[in-house]
């Protein structure tokens, strides 16, 4: 006899790194979802010099539930979104666990809290995920070095995406992404919605201070 797979809920504990003091003062909120065996505290270190900049401006950078060791059985540490192993599960668990966090960390900020969600690598993929299930509308959505969920049912693509404002990022030596494949996401998104803005940076599979920077004036100007 065949084993049978089941499933059950059980609660753990997510983490995530924060700049800045959530308060009615606060008008804009960055959630910035990292990539693949990263970890939200050296990511959200890249986003330090856009909050010491605006005081009205908070980044949360939250963690993928599943963590690893990126060589061997020892040394540094990643955390990962979801593998391919039991997929729709994990996806199920990321999106409970964003929205919990959204649900925890907006209510503190301005009612008229704008917000901003940036993936980067395989965080794209999984902020699109989510925010098709999201009890709230982002002000703009950044997808850096990755790629919007290609396996999204079209209607709910279409949903999210009409009249978003969408901004495609990647570096012109970036080894994972090719020019090629931005064209083919560009294509993607104008189809399902959204025409969005490309911007190409002299750089690698990275975050970019200055192109940062670009985008949180982008933001104001919203």
């Amino acid at each position: 006899m065949a084993a049978q797979e089941h499933h059950f809920s059980v609660t753990r504990t997510a983490r995530y790194y924060q700049l800045g003091e959530l308060s009615a003062a606060t008008k804009r909120v960055w959630f910035v979802c990292h990539g693949y065996g990263q970890l939200a505290a050296y990511f959200i270190r890249h986003f330090a010099h856009l909050t010491a900049a605006d005081p009205e401006l908070v980044v949360i950078a939250p963690e993928g539930l599943s963590r690893f060791y990126l060589q061997g059985t020892g040394g540094r540490v990643g955390a990962s979104w979801m593998t391919k192993e039991d997929r729709l599960t994990e996806i199920e668990d990321y999106v409970a666990y964003l929205n919990q966090l959204t649900t925890a960390t907006l209510p503190l900020a301005a009612a008229t809290v704008q917000v901003t969600v940036l993936g980067f690598s395989q965080g794209a993929a999984t902020v699109g995920r989510w925010l098709a299930h999201a009890s709230f509308r982002p002000a703009h959505l950044v997808l850096w070095a990755g790629a919007f969920p290609p396996d999204m049912e079209p209607f709910t693509a279409s949903r999210l995406l009409e009249q978003l404002p969408v901004t495609l990022v990647c570096g012109t030596d970036d080894a994972y992404v090719s020019t090629t494949d931005l064209e083919q996401q560009y294509a993607y998104l104008s189809k399902v919605g959204t025409t969005p803005i490309v911007i190409r940076f002299s750089g690698s599979h990275t975050l970019d201070a200055d192109i940062l920077l670009r985008l949180q004036a982008m933001e104001k100007a919203l």
